[in-house]
Order: structure tokens, then C-alpha cells, then sequence
């Protein structure tokens, strides 16, 4: 977050400066990322199979982001009584964007695993923004020492297609692909609903996998609580957020829109339990499929940018604990 600009004497609008990622200070050189927080770019929508344009989600994340970047040096949440995002709490930087490769997705993939290895090796927390689903995969690739890891995955679909006419890395595949990686111990798998491109045999794949599979109705009468049981607890959990897994009439800006979606509340309180778990650690996010060019009212960029906004604050709000409540 931006420090406290009005005691400079900067009051630093939302509307003014770089659009870097809420304001964070920018940081390209991968050999000295300082932070709890790097945030990654990937800008590779080559994995779609119907309408791309998600190649342009980092950039409106990043703008739609300066709209919760008022310089207060913190967020207040009055119905938590909490102040969050503060700078003793978490300091966020802006790493960039990995290098894509037009039309090479092996080149580009490799290129966004180098990105987020290096984010690891600093020790910062990886926040990464896509480009659609497939960019996933090398992603969550990058994290093979840092198992056991559960996946926990919102979507309308459940991305877990083997392989069709040769692809095998497209936005269809990626929770298939993490699932052979050793160090993934099984997923959550939100809000997967109505027709898409798995059919019988890759749920029944995706459960033998260890995948326990709900939908936006199963979550809603399980609730909170209910989803919360079966997650596994001691695990290091990592988020896969497409943004279709929200309803179209709040985030339209997508490529395959899906309608029965999650509420943005429904999504948030599930990430705030899971942040105050005494047992597991969110230990990375991505977020994906955001495509500006759908949505030209900017909300579905607003929903994205203030859910990652958020979620971080929970997560190291909790890493303080009480601590951070005296502030």
C-alpha cells in the first residue's frame, strides 16, 4: 500500500500517478525483490478457445487497483474493527510482467515459472495476475518445494481436460496439469457448474486425483462453516481464481461468462476463514480470465482488483495476529 502521502503533502488521487498495483512501489529487478507481496503479471491469453482479450487483464487489475489507494497508510474494515494492509503489516511491490512470446506457449510458460521462482526465492508471497486460465500451470509449478500444497479453485469449470488434438496446456487443462505435479495434495474445486469442456470422465479423473468438487448451490447450502470442514487443515493452501466463477451480471468482462456464479461476498468469506485457520497458510494466488474488452463499465477489473486487495489484507493480518489489532 502507499504510505501515508497526506503527511508529505501528496494527496496522491486515485486518478493521478503510475498504475502499478494499488500504488505499490515498482520493483524490475528480480535479484532484489524486498517485500511480503510481489505481484506478477502474465499477460498470455494464447490458452482460450473462444474469446481472448484476457491478455489485457493485468493492466485493467492494475488501473481499477488505484481506486483503493487513497495514501492512508491502511484499509479500516468497520465490521471487522480491524485496519488492514498496513505498512507494518505487508509491504507490496510491483514486480511487472513475465516475458510472453507471441504464439510460443512453451517459451512463455517457461518465461512465467522462471517470474515466479524468482518472486519465491526472495521470499515474498506470489500474487499473480493473468491472461487466462492456462497460465496456471507453470505458476503452480514454480512452487515444487514449498508441498504439501491443496489447491483451492473458483471457477465455473472444472479446467481438467487431459488433452485434445495435442493441447495439453490451454485454459481448459491447468488443474488437470497441477494435478500430476507431486507436491499438490488435492483441491477444492467452488462454484464448477452447468455444461463446459470436462465431460464425465474428467470428474471422475479429478476425484480419483483427490478433488472434492462443489458447486455454486452445494457451497451455498453448505455455507461458510460447511465448506470450511472440508478443506484439509496443515496444508499450505494456494488460490486459482477465474474470475467466471462470479456471476456475469458483476463481472462480465470475461471470456466464457457463466451464468448461477458466485456472489462476491460468497467468495471473500470463504478466503477470510481459510486466512484465519490456525492450521495451513495461503502461501500464493493467481487470478485469471479477466478480459476489459467485455466490460466496458471497468467493474469486473474493480471486483478483481478489490478482492486480491482484500484477500491479501486477511492473510497478513492473520500472519500478525494480535498484534495487528492494536493498530
Amino acid at each position: 500500500m502507499s504510505s501515508n502521502n497526506y503527511e508529505s503533502g501528496r494527496l496522491d488521487l486515485p486518478f493521478v500517478g503510475h498504475c502499478s498495483f494499488a500504488k505499490a512501489p515498482i520493483c524490475t529487478d528480480w535479484n532484489n525483490i524486498d517485500a511480503d507481496v510481489a505481484i506478477l503479471g502474465v499477460p498470455n491469453d494464447m490458452g482460450t478457445q473462444w474469446r481472448a482479450g484476457a491478455r489485457f487483464g493485468p493492466r485493467g487489475i492494475r488501473e481499477a487497483s488505484t481506486l483503493f489507494s487513497f495514501g492512508h497508510g491502511g484499509a479500516y474494515d468497520f465490521e471487522d474493527d480491524k485496519m488492514y494492509l498496513t505498512q507494518d503489516q505487508v509491504k507490496i511491490v510491483d514486480v511487472g510482467d513475465a516475458d510472453i512470446v507471441h504464439t510460443d506457449m512453451e517459451k512463455s510458460h517457461e518465461n512465467t515459472y522462471r517470474a515466479v521462482r524468482k518472486i519465491l526465492e526472495s521470499g515474498a508471497m506470489p500474487v499473480s495476475l493473468g491472461g487466462d486460465h492456462s497460465v496456471h500451470a507453470p505458476i503452480i509449478r514454480a512452487f515444487a518445494d514449498q508441498g504439501p500444497i491443496h489447491i483451492i479453485h473458483f471457477d465455473a469449470h472444472l479446467d481438467f481436460v487431459d488433452e485434445r488434438h495435442g493441447v495439453r496446456y490451454g485454459h481448459g487443462n491447468p488443474l488437470r496439469r497441477a494435478s500430476e505435479m507431486d507436491h499438490i495434495f488435492g483441491m477444492t474445486q467452488l462454484g464448477i457448474r452447468n455444461v463446459s469442456s470436462s465431460n464425465r470422465a474428467d470428474y471422475q479423473a479429478a476425484r480419483d486425483a483427490g478433488s472434492d468438487i462443489l458447486s455454486v448451490r452445494d457451497v451455498r447450502k453448505l455455507g461458510v462453516e460447511g465448506v470450511l470442514a472440508r478443506i484439509p487443515e496443515g496444508k499450505h493452501y494456494y488460490i486459482t481464481i477465474d474470475i467466471d466463477g462470479f456471476d456475469p451480471s458483476i463481472a462480465p468482462g470475461t471470456g466464457t461468462p457463466s451464468h448461477g456464479g458466485f456472489l462476491y461476498y460468497e467468495v471473500l468469506e470463504i478466503i477470510q476463514a481459510l486466512a484465519i485457520r490456525s492450521e495451513g497458510d495461503i502461501i500464493g494466488m493467481d487470478l485469471v480470465e479477466v478480459a476489459p474488452a467485455y466490460d466496458p463499465a471497468g467493474v469486473t477489473s474493480i471486483l478483481a482488483a478489490q478482492l486480491l486487495m482484500n484477500s491479501i489484507g486477511f492473510i497478513f493480518h492473520a500472519r500478525h495476529g494480535e498484534s495487528a489489532d492494536n493498530d
